[in-house]
Protein backbone atom coordinates (compact mmCIF):
# COMPACT_ATOMS: atom_id res chain seq x y z
CA UNK A 1 0.00 0.00 0.00
CA UNK A 2 1.41 3.47 -1.05
CA UNK A 3 1.22 6.13 1.55
CA UNK A 4 0.02 9.81 0.39
CA UNK A 5 2.06 11.03 3.87
CA UNK A 6 4.71 13.44 3.00
CA UNK A 7 8.29 13.94 4.71
CA UNK A 8 9.40 16.58 6.23
CA UNK A 9 12.68 18.62 7.35
CA UNK A 10 13.33 18.21 10.56
CA UNK A 11 13.92 21.93 11.47
CA UNK A 12 10.51 22.41 10.54
CA UNK A 13 9.17 19.13 12.57
CA UNK A 14 5.89 19.85 15.08
CA UNK A 15 6.02 16.80 17.21
CA UNK A 16 2.41 18.01 18.39
CA UNK A 17 0.70 18.47 15.62
CA UNK A 18 2.75 17.06 12.25
CA UNK A 19 3.65 13.92 13.76
CA UNK A 20 0.19 12.96 15.56
CA UNK A 21 -1.23 13.68 12.40
CA UNK A 22 1.29 11.29 10.93
CA UNK A 23 0.11 8.45 13.33
CA UNK A 24 -3.12 9.02 13.37
CA UNK A 25 -3.04 8.01 9.76
CA UNK A 26 -0.63 5.41 9.86
CA UNK A 27 -2.49 3.62 12.59
CA UNK A 28 -5.42 3.97 10.77
CA UNK A 29 -4.31 2.76 7.87
CA UNK A 30 -2.48 0.13 9.55
CA UNK A 31 -5.31 -1.26 11.65
CA UNK A 32 -7.35 -1.64 8.06
CA UNK A 33 -4.42 -4.04 6.80
CA UNK A 34 -4.67 -6.09 9.97
CA UNK A 35 -8.38 -6.21 10.09
CA UNK A 36 -8.25 -8.15 7.19
CA UNK A 37 -7.59 -10.72 8.39
CA UNK A 38 -9.01 -10.87 11.77
CA UNK A 39 -12.06 -12.92 12.17
CA UNK A 40 -13.68 -11.88 15.53
CA UNK A 41 -14.17 -15.07 17.67
CA UNK A 42 -12.44 -17.51 15.27
CA UNK A 43 -9.00 -18.35 14.05
CA UNK A 44 -7.34 -15.32 11.89
CA UNK A 45 -7.23 -15.98 7.99
CA UNK A 46 -3.64 -14.87 7.94
CA UNK A 47 -0.63 -17.64 8.14
CA UNK A 48 0.88 -18.34 11.48
CA UNK A 49 4.37 -19.41 12.16
CA UNK A 50 6.38 -19.44 15.17
CA UNK A 51 9.49 -17.04 16.06
CA UNK A 52 12.70 -17.72 18.08
CA UNK A 53 11.74 -18.28 21.91
CA UNK A 54 8.79 -19.84 20.72
CA UNK A 55 5.97 -16.84 20.34
CA UNK A 56 3.68 -17.15 17.39
CA UNK A 57 3.83 -14.53 14.77
CA UNK A 58 1.36 -13.93 12.15
CA UNK A 59 1.38 -12.63 8.18
CA UNK A 60 -0.80 -9.58 9.48
CA UNK A 61 1.84 -8.66 12.08
CA UNK A 62 4.51 -8.69 9.51
CA UNK A 63 2.41 -6.69 7.33
CA UNK A 64 1.55 -4.43 9.29
CA UNK A 65 5.07 -4.25 10.37
CA UNK A 66 6.05 -3.26 6.56
CA UNK A 67 4.04 -0.69 6.05
CA UNK A 68 4.37 1.13 9.25
CA UNK A 69 7.93 1.28 8.78
CA UNK A 70 7.56 2.15 5.06
CA UNK A 71 5.04 5.49 5.76
CA UNK A 72 6.95 6.50 9.35
CA UNK A 73 10.25 6.34 7.77
CA UNK A 74 9.04 8.26 4.78
CA UNK A 75 7.47 10.70 7.18
CA UNK A 76 10.42 11.06 9.40
CA UNK A 77 13.16 9.83 7.75
CA UNK A 78 15.45 11.27 10.17
CA UNK A 79 14.13 8.77 13.12
CA UNK A 80 15.89 5.12 13.78
CA UNK A 81 13.69 2.56 14.13
CA UNK A 82 12.53 0.00 16.44
CA UNK A 83 10.31 -2.98 16.13
CA UNK A 84 9.40 -6.35 17.63
CA UNK A 85 8.85 -7.86 14.17
CA UNK A 86 12.02 -6.55 12.61
CA UNK A 87 15.30 -7.30 12.98
CA UNK A 88 17.43 -4.78 15.07
CA UNK A 89 18.89 -2.07 13.46
CA UNK A 90 21.74 -0.56 15.94
CA UNK A 91 21.92 2.73 13.70
CA UNK A 92 18.86 3.68 15.75
CA UNK A 93 21.34 4.30 19.03
CA UNK A 94 22.93 6.96 17.18
CA UNK A 95 19.32 8.97 16.57
CA UNK A 96 17.73 11.73 18.85
CA UNK A 97 14.79 10.30 17.52
CA UNK A 98 13.33 6.43 17.02
CA UNK A 99 10.03 5.02 16.10
CA UNK A 100 9.05 2.69 18.94
CA UNK A 101 6.43 0.30 17.16
CA UNK A 102 4.42 -3.17 17.82
CA UNK A 103 2.10 -3.78 14.49
CA UNK A 104 0.32 -6.14 16.75
CA UNK A 105 0.73 -5.93 20.64
CA UNK A 106 -1.60 -9.14 21.71
CA UNK A 107 -0.92 -11.15 18.88
CA UNK A 108 -2.12 -14.45 20.38
CA UNK A 109 -5.79 -12.69 20.99
CA UNK A 110 -5.31 -11.83 17.43
CA UNK A 111 -5.03 -15.49 16.16
CA UNK A 112 -7.77 -16.60 18.26
CA UNK A 113 -10.36 -14.08 17.24
CA UNK A 114 -10.23 -11.98 20.51
CA UNK A 115 -10.71 -8.20 19.92
CA UNK A 116 -8.03 -7.39 22.72
CA UNK A 117 -4.93 -6.01 20.71
CA UNK A 118 -3.65 -3.11 19.86
CA UNK A 119 -1.44 -1.41 17.38
CA UNK A 120 1.25 0.23 19.32
CA UNK A 121 3.42 3.49 17.54
CA UNK A 122 5.82 5.34 19.86
CA UNK A 123 7.95 8.27 18.63
CA UNK A 124 11.15 8.57 21.20
CA UNK A 125 13.10 11.27 21.48
CA UNK A 126 16.12 11.54 24.02
CA UNK A 127 14.71 8.05 25.72
CA UNK A 128 11.16 9.73 26.62
CA UNK A 129 8.57 8.96 24.47
CA UNK A 130 6.78 12.39 23.20
CA UNK A 131 4.16 11.59 20.88
CA UNK A 132 1.87 7.90 20.64
CA UNK A 133 -0.93 5.62 20.03
CA UNK A 134 -2.43 2.77 21.37
CA UNK A 135 -5.15 1.59 18.57
CA UNK A 136 -7.24 -1.40 19.78
CA UNK A 137 -9.68 -1.46 15.97
CA UNK A 138 -11.71 -4.50 16.82
CA UNK A 139 -12.70 -2.78 20.36
CA UNK A 140 -13.22 0.72 18.86
CA UNK A 141 -10.40 2.47 21.05
CA UNK A 142 -7.71 4.86 20.10
CA UNK A 143 -5.51 6.14 22.42
CA UNK A 144 -3.02 8.76 22.00
CA UNK A 145 -1.24 11.39 23.21
CA UNK A 146 1.37 14.22 22.84
CA UNK A 147 3.66 15.86 25.65
CA UNK A 148 2.72 18.77 27.29
CA UNK A 149 -0.91 18.15 25.64
CA UNK A 150 -2.81 15.37 27.95
CA UNK A 151 -3.89 12.31 26.70
CA UNK A 152 -7.29 11.47 24.88
CA UNK A 153 -9.20 8.27 24.08
CA UNK A 154 -10.93 8.26 20.56
CA UNK A 155 -10.71 11.80 20.90
CA UNK A 156 -12.07 12.99 24.28
CA UNK A 157 -9.74 14.02 27.47
CA UNK A 158 -8.99 11.04 29.62
CA UNK A 159 -7.52 11.07 33.67
CA UNK A 160 -6.23 8.78 35.84
CA UNK A 161 -7.50 7.20 38.88
CA UNK A 162 -7.14 9.20 41.98
CA UNK A 163 -7.61 6.24 44.58
CA UNK A 164 -5.05 6.26 47.03
CA UNK A 165 -5.86 2.90 48.86
CA UNK A 166 -4.55 -0.70 47.21
CA UNK A 167 -6.88 -2.50 49.45
CA UNK A 168 -10.16 -3.10 47.23
CA UNK A 169 -7.99 -1.38 44.21
CA UNK A 170 -9.07 -2.53 40.22
CA UNK A 171 -5.73 -3.97 39.41
CA UNK A 172 -4.63 -5.74 36.27
CA UNK A 173 -1.54 -8.05 35.61
CA UNK A 174 -0.19 -11.61 36.07
CA UNK A 175 -1.05 -13.54 38.69
CA UNK A 176 2.08 -13.92 40.67
CA UNK A 177 2.65 -10.53 40.66
CA UNK A 178 -1.25 -9.96 41.70
CA UNK A 179 -0.66 -12.83 44.70
CA UNK A 180 2.61 -10.76 46.25
CA UNK A 181 0.33 -7.64 46.47
CA UNK A 182 -3.17 -8.79 47.84
CA UNK A 183 -0.80 -10.62 50.34
CA UNK A 184 0.69 -7.44 51.81
CA UNK A 185 -2.46 -5.32 50.83
CA UNK A 186 -5.29 -7.06 51.21
CA UNK A 187 -8.04 -7.97 49.05
CA UNK A 188 -7.92 -6.84 45.60
CA UNK A 189 -10.21 -6.27 42.53
CA UNK A 190 -8.31 -8.85 39.77
CA UNK A 191 -9.07 -7.57 36.35
CA UNK A 192 -9.85 -9.92 34.15
CA UNK A 193 -6.78 -10.82 31.97
CA UNK A 194 -5.73 -8.28 29.04
CA UNK A 195 -4.08 -10.10 26.16
CA UNK A 196 -2.58 -6.68 25.26
CA UNK A 197 0.19 -5.47 27.83
CA UNK A 198 -0.47 -1.77 26.17
CA UNK A 199 -3.89 -1.73 26.29
CA UNK A 200 -3.77 -2.98 29.54
CA UNK A 201 -1.43 0.22 30.53
CA UNK A 202 -3.60 2.39 28.32
CA UNK A 203 -6.88 2.13 30.72
CA UNK A 204 -4.57 3.15 33.83
CA UNK A 205 -4.70 5.86 31.97
CA UNK A 206 -8.05 6.03 31.25
CA UNK A 207 -9.31 5.46 34.38
CA UNK A 208 -10.08 2.16 34.16
CA UNK A 209 -7.61 0.40 36.31
CA UNK A 210 -6.13 1.57 39.25
CA UNK A 211 -2.70 -0.04 38.69
CA UNK A 212 -0.90 -2.10 36.77
CA UNK A 213 1.43 -4.31 36.89
CA UNK A 214 4.09 -5.30 34.67
CA UNK A 215 6.59 -8.96 34.48
CA UNK A 216 10.22 -8.64 34.39
CA UNK A 217 11.28 -8.66 30.58
CA UNK A 218 8.40 -6.42 28.58
CA UNK A 219 9.89 -4.52 25.95
CA UNK A 220 10.39 -1.01 24.76
CA UNK A 221 7.45 -1.32 22.31
CA UNK A 222 5.22 -3.37 24.43
CA UNK A 223 5.14 0.21 26.74
CA UNK A 224 6.98 3.29 25.37
CA UNK A 225 2.85 4.71 23.98
CA UNK A 226 1.66 3.59 26.86
CA UNK A 227 3.88 5.24 29.21
CA UNK A 228 3.11 8.36 27.71
CA UNK A 229 -0.71 7.93 27.48
CA UNK A 230 -0.31 7.30 31.10
CA UNK A 231 1.71 10.24 32.25
CA UNK A 232 -0.30 12.47 29.95
CA UNK A 233 -3.36 11.35 32.22
CA UNK A 234 -1.49 12.30 35.35
CA UNK A 235 -0.51 8.69 36.44
CA UNK A 236 2.94 7.42 36.59
CA UNK A 237 5.10 4.09 35.25
CA UNK A 238 8.20 3.32 36.95
CA UNK A 239 10.42 0.79 37.52
CA UNK A 240 10.15 -0.49 41.70
CA UNK A 241 12.92 2.35 42.33
CA UNK A 242 10.16 4.43 41.32
CA UNK A 243 12.16 5.94 37.92
CA UNK A 244 10.44 6.47 34.76
CA UNK A 245 12.18 3.97 32.03
CA UNK A 246 14.28 5.08 29.39
CA UNK A 247 14.04 3.77 25.59
CA UNK A 248 15.78 3.21 22.66
CA UNK A 249 18.68 1.92 24.68
CA UNK A 250 21.13 -1.19 23.28
CA UNK A 251 18.96 -3.59 25.39
CA UNK A 252 14.77 -2.45 24.81
CA UNK A 253 13.70 -4.78 27.61
CA UNK A 254 12.79 -3.87 30.82
CA UNK A 255 12.64 -5.07 34.92
CA UNK A 256 9.41 -5.58 37.08
CA UNK A 257 6.81 -1.93 36.23
CA UNK A 258 4.65 -0.79 37.73
CA UNK A 259 1.65 1.57 36.74
CA UNK A 260 -1.14 3.31 38.26
CA UNK A 261 -2.66 7.25 39.09
CA UNK A 262 -0.24 9.22 41.23
CA UNK A 263 -1.92 8.99 44.33
CA UNK A 264 -1.81 5.56 44.45
CA UNK A 265 1.87 4.55 42.90
CA UNK A 266 4.36 5.41 45.75
CA UNK A 267 2.03 3.01 48.18
CA UNK A 268 1.46 -0.26 45.09
CA UNK A 269 5.94 0.67 44.94
CA UNK A 270 6.31 0.10 48.73
CA UNK A 271 4.00 -2.78 48.99
CA UNK A 272 5.46 -4.76 46.04
CA UNK A 273 8.88 -4.10 46.86
CA UNK A 274 8.12 -5.31 50.63
CA UNK A 275 6.56 -8.50 49.12
CA UNK A 276 9.15 -9.34 46.93
CA UNK A 277 11.81 -8.80 49.62
CA UNK A 278 13.29 -5.81 48.91
CA UNK A 279 14.22 -2.34 50.75
CA UNK A 280 12.63 1.04 50.82
CA UNK A 281 14.87 1.83 47.49
CA UNK A 282 13.97 -1.09 45.31
CA UNK A 283 17.49 -3.04 46.30
CA UNK A 284 17.22 -6.85 47.36
CA UNK A 285 18.21 -6.92 51.33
Amino acid sequence: MRSSIPAFASDTLDLNHTVRGLLHRAAREAAAIALADFRPGAETSARVRTKHGGSPVSDADLAVDRYLRQVLSQGLPQAGWLSEESADDRARLDERLCWVVDPIDGTRAFIAGERSWTICIALVADGRPVVGVVYAPALDLFYEASEGEGALLNGQAIAASTREQLAGARVAGPKGLLDMVEREAGTLVRLPRIPSLALRLARVGEGEVDAGLVSASASDWDIAAADLIIHEAGGRLSTLEGRRPIYNLHAPEHEVLVASGTALHAGTLATLNAAMGRGAAGRKN
